[in-house]
């Protein structure tokens, strides 16, 4: 079974799905390894990881498919891929869904915000005429060999939730897959969003952000389809990161807090060394 195939059946079943943030290979086998059913490949942490930059615009087309190549490699999982605008107009778009299928993402966001665009919890965003973006999404749709296209819709902050819920809509209208309206303000949005848009939706829990942090059931309950958690993983290592490092450089040793880090062992063990044992064994040490 594809990724492609594994997402559908996720979205199939009644249950919500619950997508872990992914910014590099650690992140997204740790991800696999707790046991979540799917990946989100975050922009935002892309930004900070690659460029140790903000998410405002800069990554190219490249270097982000070249990034979901690196991710999907590490996966067993359906991976969602951040595609931001397509990187262009309709032609552009085109092969960006070529490039990221090819790549391996299992689902491909393009979202309708015009240069430079920016983490949609972030102030001064600005979109694109609807219809331009329907012209996108109508071309992601036709060039995909098995891909979800997610259709996504920054307009809630600079026109309104009517616009934002108008453009949903005639993104479905125009191809779209899957449905997800950014950075709504409250849960009472949250629901009117869920009351009239009639397609798969899904929704940020990024923490800090505009949107209420919700559990699970409470999401599926009003009515998502999945919910991605786009900077968990990236602001938890941030945090440790900060921390250990300020006792490092209070005590010039890390002997005092060895409780606050992983092993090497089991470090090892998480990124796969196990297994790369058993190659050399049969393959390079072999008398065979």
């Amino acid at each position: 079974m594809s990724n492609v195939q594994k997402l559908k059946a996720l979205i199939a079943q009644p249950e919500i799905i619950i997508a872990g943030g992914v910014y590099d290979g650690l992140s997204a086998m740790l991800v696999q390894e707790a046991g979540l059913s799917c990946a989100y490949m975050t922009g935002f942490g892309t930004a900070a990881s690659i460029l140790g930059a903000p998410d405002y615009g800069l990554l190219t087309m490249t270097e982000m498919v070249n990034h979901t190549k690196n991710l999907s490699n590490c996966l067993s999982i359906p991976m969602i891929a951040d595609a931001d605008t397509g990187y262009g107009n309709p032609l552009n778009v085109r092969r960006t869904v070529m490039e990221y299928e090819g790549a391996g993402a299992a689902a491909i966001q393009l979202e309708d915000q015009a240069f430079p665009k920016r983490c949609g919890h972030m102030e001064g965003k600005v979109v694109i005429p609807m219809l331009e973006h329907c012209k996108k999404i109508e071309m992601a749709a036709k060039t995909r060999k098995e891909a979800l296209i997610i259709a996504r819709t920054d307009a809630r902050a600079p026109l309104g939730l009517d616009e934002a819920i108008k453009r949903a809509k005639a993104y479905v209208e125009a191809g779209a897959d899957i449905i997800f309206v950014d950075a709504p303000q409250s849960t009472d949005e949250l629901k009117t969003i869920a009351q009239n848009i009639k397609a798969p939706l899904m929704v940020n829990m990024t923490e800090g952000g505009k949107t209420p942090i919700l559990t699970g059931e409470q999401l599926q309950e009003i009515g998502f389809k999945i919910a991605i958690y786009p900077c968990i993983t990236v602001f938890a290592a941030a945090k440790a990161m900060k921390e250990v490092l300020a006792d490092l450089k209070r005590e010039g040793t890390s002997v005092n807090i060895l409780d606050k880090l992983d092993n090497f062992h089991d470090f090892n063990k998480s990124v796969g060394l196990p297994f790369y044992h058993s190659l050399e064994s049969k393959y390079v040490h072999s008398d065979a």
